[in-house]
């Protein structure tokens, strides 16, 4: 079979690849990482690329993504184009795949004030602080054994656990045999002093290694968010529960499709979860090596991980078919997830380390967000909470010690910048702060760089400024009676030029459509709605929230003003809600510091009662009620006027 060469540009990475794969492939093979949402099927049109040297033709399926000048100058999908010739390729900005702004971190959660008496304030302790906790998943334990005699001959293991006993809690221990194969040389090259790991799972502890001496200051262990965006991967000191180093990128699942729709389809239609699986593998360890590179650790020291993801995440996390989770009645493998080997699925730590994946709800609630309830204490307190972590599913906790309550909404890729004209995620350049005053547009983007397109929080800042000026209606249109020189018809439809050619890297206006306002007041309205929906089941009021916490790297950067004055988020006082970052890696490393943290979150998954709004009446006619800016009973938002 022939071979080819194909160069990548502007990133300057040239690879040699056989005849008839995909520029796609290619492009992922080199490193170069292109945007693709539906997986390669060739359905969105943005892993659009230019081919400047070479011939390729642009498959017959694709040509109605491009103009005929577009044709002629060469464009093409590069996951419907096959490689049959030296190539030479410019990625546009649009379609590269670059450094997301990636959250990599949760914001404390401050313990609640208890009025015990009057005239006296103490502080609530949260039982799970994550400034003091203890007895992680896996301990390291000196232990000074004394020797064997002729009237004291127990077995090398029995003397091992009688002395755990003085130290731990657990009453009862297994053994693994291959710390078995090696205890007898272990315990008597080393004096009978040793050092085990004690791995804690179901109240039982699980010695898994024995090593000679003191080691326990090389104790470490990886608190992993799996997200479907992103990967963030913590290295903790399992002795201090002080965070050692921490790295981030994208999930390389992306190549797949860009949400976990598309990536079940693509595993369901080629029969295997392997891709899939690999790839996060291969985050995951990337992340880890680039850690103890850095912070000069041996990976042999990392004896265990404790990973959160949505439950489809969690399922190709461990090589599980996710087919019947997109399928009605929406059923997963599992939901609790039993404790192994992280080896087992190629995570490259000690070889007898420990993974453990944060315990799923349902289908669509995930780990993740059992992460984030155990995270914010939403679970033992007895004010009630609310929890929102919004991206394309739109997913809502409300509850208290006493009784939790999940739903999760279809919120569709517009608050990720999906499906829209001037449309990106949360990259450098794009906008993510507007303001329109005097007929003129203030923008802020992400890297201080010249725009290249708009992401969610931009597109909300954007839609409540175009309302806010009377340049649409309370419906999403366009005005037609205001006369802005920035609004244009373009593609047959109104749009609003909010960044113009001259302002941006590309050459091109920054705009925002009529459909794109639409697509987002869906969005908006579905996640009110879930919330709406939520609240109404359990037979409370917006009022009645103690606090609403927004998690995220959506949340990070929305203003709340804005996200209530166009009906995303309930009317209440802005004090009352608080951004918390990314939950589901704080709900993780908690529960890797601590096993009663890590039992908590399971019992919080099986507490949590999830209403399936798909067959939950009220919440259709709560949706089309939210399709309106900022909704249809403006009672509901007392504090928003236009």
């Amino acid at each position: 079979m022939n071979k080819y060469k194909v160069r990548f540009l502007p990133d300057e990475k040239e690879i040699e690849v056989e005849e008839g794969i995909t520029l796609l492939e290619a492009a992922h093979n080199a490193g170069v990482y292109i945007n693709s949402l539906c997986g390669g099927e060739g359905l969105c049109g943005e892993c659009r690329v230019q081919v400047i040297t070479g011939n390729a033709k642009a498959d017959k399926n694709s040509i109605g993504f491009f103009s005929k000048e577009e044709i002629q100058n060469g464009y093409v999908l590069a996951c419907q184009t096959k490689i049959e010739d030296n190539l030479e390729v410019i990625i546009p900005a649009k379609s590269r795949l670059e450094e997301e702004k990636i959250i990599t971190e949760g914001a404390p959660v401050a313990s609640p004030i208890i009025y015990s008496e009057p005239g006296t304030v103490s502080l609530n302790k949260r039982p799970y602080d994550p400034a003091s906790l203890s007895e992680p998943l896996v301990s390291k334990i000196y232990l000074e054994l004394s020797e064997p005699t002729s009237s004291d001959n127990a077995s090398d293991i029995d003397r091992v656990i009688l002395e755990l006993r003085k130290q731990v809690r657990y009453s009862s221990f297994e053994t693994t045999l291959s710390c078995l194969r090696d205890l007898p040389s272990i315990l008597r090259q080393h004096e009978w002093k040793v050092t085990a790991s004690l791995a804690r799972h179901a109240g039982i502890g699980r010695i898994f290694d024995i090593e000679g001496g003191d080691t326990t200051e090389q104790s470490y262990g990886l608190a992993i968010d799996v997200g479907t965006t992103t990967v963030v991967v913590q290295l903790i000191h399992l002795k201090t529960g002080k965070v050692i180093g921490v790295e981030a990128s994208h999930n390389l699942q992306a190549r797949y499709g860009e949400d976990v729709i598309s990536r079940m389809v693509f595993t369901c239609s080629h029969g295997s979860t392997d891709p899939l699986h690999e790839a996060v593998i291969a985050n995951i360890n990337a992340l880890t090596q680039a850690l103890t590179q850095r912070e000069a650790t041996d990976t042999n020291d990392i004896v265990c991980a404790v990973a959160a993801g949505n439950t489809t995440m969690s399922h190709f996390l461990l090589g599980l078919t996710p087919c019947s989770i997109r399928l009605e009645p929406y059923v997963p493998a599992a939901t609790v997830y039993p404790q192994i080997l992280a080896k087992e699925v190629g995570i490259d730590i000690n070889p007898r380390g420990v993974l453990e994946v944060m315990p799923s709800v349902a289908s669509y609630m995930g780990g993740d967000l059992v992460a984030g309830v155990l995270a914010c204490g939403l679970a033992e307190q007895p004010e009630t909470k609310c929890l929102i972590d919004v991206g394309t599913n739109g997913e809502i906790v409300i509850g208290n010690n006493e009784w939790i309550v999940c739903c999760s909404a279809s919120a569709g890729p517009a608050f990720e910048g999906g499906g829209m004209k001037s449309g990106m995620r949360a990259t450098k350049g794009a906008i993510q702060e507007i303001e329109i005053k005097d007929g003129k547009v203030n923008f802020v983007t992400i890297g201080k760089a010249k725009p290249r397109g708009i992401c969610g929080s931009g597109i909300i800042d954007a839609i409540y400024e175009l309302v806010r000026n009377k340049i649409i209606g309370k419906d999403g249109k366009f005005n037609t009676s205001v006369n802005d020189q920035r609004i244009v018809v373009g593609d047959s439809e109104p749009e609003y030029i909010l960044a113009l050619p001259e302002e941006t890297e590309t050459g091109q206006a920054v705009t925002i459509a009529e459909s794109d306002i639409a697509n987002l007041i869906k969005s908006k309205g579905a996640v009110f709605a879930a919330i709406k929906s939520l609240i109404d089941f359990v037979g409370l009021s917006f009022e009645q929230l103690d606090t609403i916490y927004v998690a995220g790297g959506f949340g990070s950067s929305l203003d709340i003003a804005k996200a209530i004055g166009i009906g995303l988020l309930p009317d209440i006082s802005p004090q009352r809600i608080q951004f918390i970052g990314n939950s589901s890696i704080m709900g993780a490393r908690m529960a890797l510091l601590s096993a009663p943290a890590f039992e908590e979150a399971i019992g919080i998954s099986k507490r949590m009662t999830n209403i399936e709004l798909s067959t939950y009446l009220p919440f259709m006619d709560e949706f089309v009620a939210a399709l309106f800016l900022p909704h249809t009973d403006s009672k509901l938002f007392p504090s928003v006027s236009y």
